[in-house]
């Protein structure tokens, strides 16, 4: 036996029995027809000569594509394997089984094809480059795992470059379904989106996207926190992105610790993993509400929230008040895909989370915010207001 094929066999020991490895065995995924090949006559038609006439026809009239071929209708899962969920940058072979695991969503949840793709390069023009080149191919671009700051460049020339959505999920994902359960919270608390203070801890793409479409939304004062305490300013460290933050949140200036920040605001909203000590979540206004979202030990222990929070949520699957971004992804692509949307809009993302938080219903409550994650539901909902808002808007083709 050589050397490689024990090494083989010792690894196919290692892993037998795990029923995580058996899933992921192989793959998750696979390309397969829609139509069988059983005669001359089928043969001739789904290769050549019949595909010689479709793709004449396509190349005289281009948008018939959009009937003709698979590529409305699949959306490319791109990752430079960066920012790989709670693994950080692990690279592009290893980030390949949570794309894989994506496109299964998407198919699971909205019915759409996707094709997972990984980049062995984390060079922002060879990224853009790589992904306009092949666009042609797909209907959408959902881009994932790209780490910050890197990732607000990559999705604003895309953006701009393309006719088709194109979306950087860890930014807009999550922070779509952070404002259909903050709607919800603050329903059950008493309070309106502009009553609230907020304050953000992490200045990552989620916690940058999160605070943009608050304020979109209409929530009444942001406080952003990074490792080095509040945005402001009249800090000299910032970078374009973080700037931008601090001129337009943080109303009253302040320069200190996100701790600090917390004493008497109505909200928590945690994506930058650490702690936060109980004496801060206590200093918040009563009836509070704590989102702590890092993965898989939330920065809020839950337990400790409950004593003094209103609501609670996380990202946690075990827990009441799952904020996980398939509640939105799946739906906003669908939607965006049906109504030939040009682009993926901050009014689509504002309907999509309205849709989300119009699923709970009549069941809202402390523990019921937002809803599973597995509510079929959901993405059918998402999808029909994203399309109506495509529609109204005018960006559809």
């Amino acid at each position: 036996m050589s050397a490689a094929t024990g090494s083989a066999g010792d690894s196919a020991d290692r892993f037998s029995g795990d029923a995580a490895f058996a899933v992921h065995e192989g793959g998750k995924l696979a390309v397969r027809p829609t139509r069988p090949i059983e005669t001359r006559e089928d043969l001739a038609l789904t290769y050549t000569p019949g595909v010689a006439r479709v793709s004449s026809a396509i190349a005289a009239e281009p948008a018939l594509a959009r009937r003709f071929t698979w590529a409305p209708r699949v959306v490319a899962v791109v990752s430079d394997g960066t920012a790989v969920l709670g693994l950080g940058d692990i690279g592009p072979a290893a980030a390949l089984p949570v794309m894989e695991g994506k496109a299964c969503l998407f198919s699971e949840f909205a019915g759409l094809s996707a094709v997972p793709i990984v980049l062995s390069t984390t060079d922002v023009d060879e990224i853009v480059e790589t992904v306009a080149a092949i666009a042609p191919s797909f209907g959408g671009i959902n881009l994932e795992d790209i780490s910050a700051p890197r990732c607000f460049e990559v999705e604003d020339r895309l953006r701009e470059r393309l006719d088709l959505p194109v979306m950087h999920d860890d930014q807009h994902g999550t922070a779509i379904v952070v404002l259909a359960a903050l709607r919800n919270a603050a329903r059950v608390t008493g309070r309106t989106l502009a009553d609230l203070r907020v304050v953000v801890a992490g200045a990552g793409a989620a916690g940058i996207a999160c605070t943009k479409i608050l304020l979109g939304a209409g929530v009444g004062d942001i406080c952003v926190a990074d490792s080095r305490g509040v945005l402001h300013p009249g800090r000299e460290d910032l970078t374009p992105v973080k700037r931008w933050v601090a001129e337009n949140t943080n109303r009253s200036g302040y320069a200190g610790t996100m701790t600090g920040a917390l004493e008497g605001a109505d909200v928590y909203l945690g994506l930058s993993g650490g702690s936060v000590p109980e004496a801060a979540i206590a200093s918040m206004a009563p009836g509070c509400i704590v989102f702590s979202l890092a993965n898989p030990t939330p920065e809020v222990d839950p337990e400790m929230a409950a004593r003094h929070a209103a609501v609670v949520a996380t990202g946690r699957s075990d827990l009441p008040n799952q904020i996980n971004n398939v509640l939105a992804f799946p739906g906003v692509f669908r939607g965006a895909i049906d109504a030939g949307a040009t682009a993926i809009t901050e009014e689509m993302k504002l309907a999509a989370a309205e849709a989300i938080a119009g699923v709970v219903g009549d069941d809202l409550a402390p523990g019921h915010v937002v809803p599973s994650p597995l509510d079929r539901r959901v993405a059918t909902a998402v999808a029909e207001a994203v399309a109506a808002c495509a529609r109204e808007q005018g960006v559809t083709r």
